[in-house]
């Protein structure tokens, strides 16, 4: 599971960009119990989200008109100046070219082969995300993509992972970690082939949130003004799942894991 002990290519940043950052501040909270506190008054609206204390994700206005609302899941990066050049070598695209955070660190923003939007973070006085993997915080990420050999390649190039084929009903679910230490303890998401009908908008990084209660949690998103995707229901030796999503339209899922994962 996700830690934040990070290490190359491991998921240490995770952002919202939603046309209404006040609505959102309120429906996460309302969700999750997380406290919104603002990066100040030169970050043009962008802030943390908070839990206990520690900053668990965090939360920015969009800035392109007509952009859709999406959460934005970061990989650590050593350099990020490299990453972007292995990017565009290996076929993606770079949106954000790498720039300076006030010293917090270095982020840039990508598009992968197969149009999954995903960013990097080369940590300064920021290292990353300060709790993952405790109820109402992120627990794991998952890439949903017409072909998953291609974008494991891709993203192998990129960072060093390694992955593992496990049999899921009706596909081949890819469990993926990072290149260091034992992959079950490096493992921190997994690849998905696109569900039958999907069109381009479904290729996405998916976070999800590991939660006490999904039902409950469920409940709490349709009761806040959000929409439920894929109703609760159990995964054999995964735990049970939910997806979601906010009134403005940004995905998540819910997960409690199964008792040992």
């Amino acid at each position: 599971m996700l830690g934040t002990s990070f290490r190359t290519g491991s998921p240490n940043w995770l952002d919202l960009g939603t046309p209404d950052t006040g609505a959102a501040a309120d429906f996460y909270t309302r969700v999750f119990g997380w406290h919104f506190v603002s990066a100040g008054p030169d970050a043009g609206g962008y802030g943390f989200f908070q839990l206990g204390g520690k900053t668990v994700a965090a939360l920015g206005p969009l800035d392109d008109e007509g952009a859709t609302s999406a959460w934005t899941v970061y990989f650590q990066s050593p350099d990020i100046q490299a990453t972007a050049q292995a990017v565009t070598a290996g076929g993606g695209r770079v949106r954000a070219e790498p720039m300076d955070v006030m010293g917090e660190g270095w982020l840039a923003q990508f598009t992968d082969p197969q149009g999954a939007e995903f960013a990097c973070w080369q940590p300064g006085k920021t290292g990353g995300l300060q709790a993952t993997s405790e109820d109402n915080t992120l627990v794991w990420v998952e890439l949903h993509v017409p072909d998953p050999e291609v974008a494991i390649a891709f993203y192998a190039k990129l960072f060093g992972w390694r992955s593992q084929d496990m049999r899921a009903p009706g596909m081949t679910y890819r469990v993926i970690g990072t290149a260091d230490g034992d992959l079950e303890d490096a493992s921190f998401g997994g690849v998905a082939p696109l569900r039958e009908g999907a069109g381009g908008a479904d290729v996405r990084w998916v976070p999800y949130f590991k939660v006490p209660d999904v039902d409950a949690t469920v409940s709490a998103v349709r009761d806040a003004g959000g929409s439920v995707l894929m109703p609760a229901a159990d995964v054999p030796e995964v735990g049970r799942i939910g997806w979601v999503a906010d009134p403005a339209g940004a995905v998540f899922a819910l997960l409690k894991p199964a008792p040992g994962m």
